[in-house]
């Protein structure tokens, strides 16, 4: 889902985690690691510049049954909205 297909904005982050500048696997590395600190139902942003992310994020959602709510661009960096599941 992208934002641009969304009716209201992605909901307000519980944690942010910027891995711009960093390289696969570092992003879902790093988002691995916030999503494990995270409480049930808490949303993290991710911010990524890594064009793999693209394809990389929602197939890791999938794979670790979290939600992916919303992925967009902002500022040249992909941005993926996650909330994590029970």
């Amino acid at each position: 889902m992208t934002t641009e297909a969304m009716t209201t904005e992605p909901p307000a982050p519980d944690h942010v985690v910027d891995s711009r500048g960093t390289l696969c696997p570092m992003p879902i590395v790093m988002l691995h690691r916030a999503m494990r600190a995270a409480e049930a139902g808490q949303v993290v942003k991710l911010l990524a510049t890594d064009r793999g992310a693209k394809a990389d994020v929602p197939a890791w959602a999938s794979d670790t049954e979290n939600e992916l709510l919303a992925s967009a661009e902002e500022d040249g960096a992909l941005v993926f909205w996650l909330r994590k599941s029970a």
